[in-house]
């Protein structure tokens, strides 16, 4: 056996998704040495969230991005619908502070291309792609790197550091070297996602179909419909029988402009999604700091996953830069971090449990029957009545439940 090579930097982040991508930038351009470690050779994976809100908008402007993320291509919101049996439900955008009255709908894959390239403009931010974290490096009792395989060559590779982070998600692979395990929350329904071919004619903008047959979300992909049929926890083999005969009827019942092009279509066509939410008790360990999805899973609703995991960032940021720059990273240095962000996830994830048990429950009969209609559960049918409540909904899930920002040490460094 070879010898492995070895290197050493201020923090190591596992994962280069969204949050660990964000806070390696934001390490690098305070001077800290960081290396992103990312297990796929590149980004080009389909996945399934590529909302991009405006609390991580504003961040993109303040790091100096805002125009280089506005070339991408994308497509804008103003409002997002609700509709329901009895009535419908709008978030409205159209009036947040900043300059961004809107959310994005973007590829993920170019987002995370932008900030690898933002990355690379300074010399002391390292991203290893097709490098699989495999073994946490202890000493005394803290852990001080971790151990990598380079996919490429097969080679194992050791990176030391005071501080690790996990952002490689719900399955994080740093997570479970650690031996933490995160509580999981009931979760009534999963989802079945499949590509509609949009044509002139069909609606505009992106919306929520909650009836008492059935649950679709439509997102408006510009030529595409990316559709997201609910169903019932653990159903999916089933739903897919029969080539998949009963997600397309539903989705044709619930929005009929599709019928003729969900003819089209087979089960091999359809993936599913297992919805889990989950927070771990605590999101640290000597040396080992963990974020976003790795921290606490979030469902889909509302699309806010990403962006509660950039804000884990910005604030896992600006709370250890002063240590990462000592060289020293304390428990309470971590503790801290975990204070920051920790009542914004439990309320965010309440909203979701409650959005679950009053709205998708009761939307996952997928019965073609007809049933008791699904109204706008109350408290909203009183709210919807005042006049400002859709912009107060829409800035609830545009900003979310304290948004962060870049202060101080953190102000970008020129950025050309």
């Amino acid at each position: 056996m070879g010898s492995i090579e070895k290197t050493s930097v201020a923090c190591v982040v596992a994962g280069g998704g969204p949050a660990g991508m964000v806070l390696g930038l934001l390490l690098a351009r305070s001077g800290v040495e960081v290396a992103v470690l990312e297990k796929y050779p590149d980004f080009l994976r389909d996945f399934r969230g590529d909302t991009v809100h405006a609390s991580t908008l504003n961040l993109l402007d303040d790091l100096g991005l805002g125009d280089r993320f506005a070339a991408l291509p994308q497509r804008r919101e103003r409002r997002v619908t609700m509709e329901f049996d009895d009535g419908a439900l709008t978030e409205d955008f159209s009036r947040l502070p900043g300059r961004h009255q809107h959310i994005a709908l973007v590829p993920q894959w170019d987002f995370l291309n932008l900030l690898a390239a933002a990355g690379a403009e300074s010399p002391h931010f390292h991203l290893a792609r097709h490098a699989e974290v495999d073994g946490l490096l202890r000493e005394g009792g803290q852990v001080c790197g971790v151990r990598y395989t380079d996919k490429d060559t097969g080679l194992s590779r050791e990176v030391s550091a005071p501080l690790v982070v996990a952002a490689d998600g719900r399955h994080s692979a740093v997570r479970r070297l650690l031996g933490l395990r995160p509580r999981a929350s009931a979760t009534p329904h999963d989802c079945l996602y499949v590509r509609v071919p949009r044509l002139p004619g069909d609606p505009d903008g992106t919306f929520l179909r909650f009836s008492a047959t059935g649950g679709l979300i439509m997102i408006n992909r510009g030529d595409y419909w990316q559709a997201a049929l609910l169903i019932a926890k653990g159903t999916a083999r089933d739903a897919l029988a029969h080539d998949g005969e009963w997600p397309r009827r539903t989705i044709a019942r619930l929005a009929p402009y599709t019928g003729e092009r969900m003819a089209a279509i087979g089960a091999g066509d359809i993936a599913s999604l297992q919805i889990r939410i989950d927070r771990l008790a605590r999101w640290w360990a000597p040396g080992a700091l963990l974020i976003g999805d790795a921290a606490h899973a979030m469902s889909p609703i509302a699309g806010v996953g990403i962006n509660l995991a950039i804000q884990d960032a910005v604030a896992a940021a600006r709370i250890l830069v002063p240590a990462l720059r000592r060289g020293r990273v304390r428990g309470r240095d971590l503790a801290a971090v975990q204070r920051r962000r920790q009542w914004p996830t439990v309320l965010t994830q309440m909203a979701q449990r409650a959005a679950q048990e009053r709205i998708v429950a009761a939307s996952i009969t997928g019965d073609d029957a007809a049933t008791a209609p699904l109204r706008v559960p109350q408290p909203l049918r009183t709210l919807r009545r005042w006049r400002g409540f859709p912009h107060l909904f829409g800035r609830v899930v545009a900003l979310g439940i304290r948004p962060e920002r870049l202060t101080g040490s953190l102000e970008p460094l020129s950025h050309g």
